[in-house]
């Protein structure tokens, strides 16, 4: 049986200090949503405000968009690490600092989602989505340098 070596390129630390950007930022979600949800007294374990608590409270609909910024990055951090990891055997530097940069759209998005207006959300939607499909290239690209070397 005959096995194949992978190469970990010089510049992967990059790589693995990007990747520290991820739990960093959901954290901070995590502990935006503790204190919107201490302001809408909603309490656990209770994921949302009921609609009729949105509908009477200010602070019961920033709750409920917080909780929903921090739900949908929880959605997007597998895909963006597994995209990372992959570019980053490729590209480190450029994977390092897509991820980085996604990190950061996310504390934007959160921002403005955090408001209590989903439409200020967008910007950050936006540029986070262009990041992963940004990775998303460079990922696909490693994989077919991958499949053109027979591995």
């Amino acid at each position: 049986m005959s096995g194949t070596s992978i190469f970990i390129p010089q510049g992967f630390s990059y790589v693995a200090a990007s990747l520290i950007s991820v739990p960093l930022v959901l954290q901070w979600q995590a502990i935006y949503v503790s204190m919107a949800r201490k302001a809408a007294k909603v309490e656990y374990p209770r994921a949302y405000a009921e609609k009729a608590e949105q509908e009477a409270s200010p602070a019961a609909k920033v709750f409920n968009c917080r909780q929903r910024a921090h739900a949908n990055t929880l959605e997007n951090v597998p895909g963006a690490i597994v995209l990372t990891l992959l570019a980053g055997l490729g590209y480190p530097v450029f994977a390092a600092s897509a991820l980085g940069f996604w990190s950061f759209t996310r504390i934007i998005y959160t921002i403005g989602y955090g408001t209590g207006d989903p439409a200020k959300r967008i910007i950050g939607s936006e540029l986070s989505g262009l990041t992963l499909l940004a990775l998303l290239g460079g990922a696909g690209k490693v994989a077919y340098d991958f499949y053109v070397q027979g591995l």
